[in-house]
């Protein structure tokens, strides 16, 4: 088995990135999405990947000469998708644990441009205790990247030119500009320089994005297969869905610095990203949110085999097509276009998404997931959205019956626990009006308790095919 290691021919491109961690995510999305752009000319620049833990993979990045094979897999154009690609745009990765000065190192390359990052929802934070000692590293992420900043500051003299546009990854709204805000707190606490929050304003650009696509951990159970198959021993295989969308909220000349629209890829630069988030959130995250107790109690284990499945699927694909999509509003775009997306990565052979895995929090899911929808259909058609509530039916029996090794808050089990042997109505009056669940008291909706009454009836005494014939 051949060793990775790049050749002396290799193309050499200048440091343009500076990366903040190396997992899964970053390197089957942004670094794909750079690979690409460097072989189609339209960037011309290399990564340095930063690793923002003590644990991490940077030694073995740098074993690989900061090569690895990526694995795009799944279902486009109703085409099945199976393609290998060796990704050879990372140059050097730095563990800053171990080697600080190498760390801010980088913030004197003359050609960086950029910094991406994905430290997980939890990395974007301010933390008022983490006040470093002159040359030593903060503890968060915001904190790293502040030094960071800073040194590029002083090392170029407050050049304006030299400013960074930084392009966080992290699934929280707004991350761009929560990352700013923590960079602000922190030139507070630590008492920087007035011109250096200055240069921050005015030199730095930071964006807001979304960004999608499903990437599995490192597939253990296949690797010797792929090794064969690539004809080398990589120890950073990644793989991910054939899908991919980058939504970027910025300013211009991040879109003219990286100009991923312009080659094919699925990047779109927009004026407001909050339609697209919530497009995400209603018709991916809310279908499964919404197939999971109707796929379970209808006793299968996995998405691919509830979308598939004649039954489930039927009543899956109204409530995208029939009642979540009428809800989300894009100028110029038909959300359908994304709803058909969706399914055909619900559809991915290669991914074994099961329900049970997805069912954690489920409550909490629901109500942020789901219920925005639920009840935009309510106030603009005036009719319950019958699937949905449906779902919500089957959700409640999910956390009644028993059958299920259930993950979520301890007091939501407890609640579910002690309501059992109740009766149905006092049940359902009781789940819709709790406020810890829904924020409000979903009583108030007119004719929805007497629909999930109905529907845990027949999901109790008939069969769910005739549950779900009966819809």
């Amino acid at each position: 088995m051949k060793k990775l290691e790049k050749s002396e021919e290799a193309t050499q491109y200048p440091v343009k990135v500076i990366q903040f961690g190396e997992g899964n995510f970053l390197r089957a999305f942004v670094d794909w999405i750079i690979d690409i752009l460097n072989e189609k000319g339209g960037f011309n620049g290399s990564i340095a990947i930063v690793q923002p833990l003590p644990q991490g993979l940077t030694s073995i990045l740098t074993e690989q000469d900061g090569l690895y094979h990526h694995f795009r897999q799944g279902l486009e154009n109703g085409e099945t998708v199976d393609e290998a690609r060796l990704i050879q745009c990372v140059s050097k990765a730095i563990n800053p644990f171990e080697n600080i000065d190498a760390y801010f190192g980088l913030a004197e390359e003359t050609s960086v441009e950029f910094i991406f990052s994905n430290t997980t929802e939890a990395g974007i934070v301010f933390d008022e205790n983490d006040k470093p000692a002159t040359e030593a590293l903060a503890s968060t992420f915001p904190g790293k990247l502040t030094q960071l900043l800073h040194h590029r500051f002083k090392h170029f003299n407050g050049d304006v030119d030299k400013g960074v546009s930084i392009v966080p990854c992290e699934l929280i709204e707004q991350n761009g500009t929560k990352l700013k805000a923590s960079i602000e707190q922190y030139i507070e606490l630590w008492y920087l320089e007035t011109e250096f929050g200055d240069w921050i304003n005015n030199a730095c650009a930071f964006a807001n994005t979304l960004v999608d696509r499903i990437v599995p951990g490192y597939p253990k159970d296949e690797i010797e297969a792929i090794k064969e198959r690539i004809g080398y021993d990589d120890k950073l295989v990644v793989k991910s869905e054939a899908f991919h969308l980058f939504v970027i909220q910025a300013p211009e000349k991040v879109k003219q610095a990286f100009p991923a629209h312009k080659y094919g890829l699925n990047v779109k630069y927009v004026d407001d990203i909050t339609p697209y988030r919530t497009q995400k959130v209603r018709i991916l995250n809310g279908a499964h949110t919404s197939m999971v107790p109707i796929g379970l109690l209808y006793g299968l284990e996995t998405v691919s085999e509830t979308i598939n499945n004649e039954e489930t699927g039927k009543i899956v694909r109204s409530i995208i097509f029939d009642e979540i999509v009428s809800t989300i509003h894009i100028p110029g775009e038909d959300p359908k276009d994304f709803a058909e997306q969706v399914i055909a990565r619900f559809q991915n052979p290669f991914i074994r998404h099961e329900l049970i895995t997805i069912s954690l929090n489920s409550i909490s899911k629901f109500k942020v997931r789901v219920l925005p929808t639920f009840l935009d259909y309510v106030n603009t058609k005036g009719v319950l959205p019958a699937r949905l509530t449906f779902s919500l039916a089957c959700l409640m029996e999910m956390y009644l019956c028993g059958k299920f090794e259930l993950k979520d808050n301890a007091e939501y089990l407890k609640f579910f626990d002690q309501l059992k042997t109740e009766p149905l109505e006092s049940i359902v009056n009781q789940v819709l009006g709790n406020m810890d669940f829904w924020g409000q008291d979903l009583n108030k909706i007119e004719g929805l308790k007497g629909q999930v009454v109905s529907h845990i009836e027949a999901i109790r005494n008939k069969t769910m095919t005739e549950a779900i014939a009966a819809i």
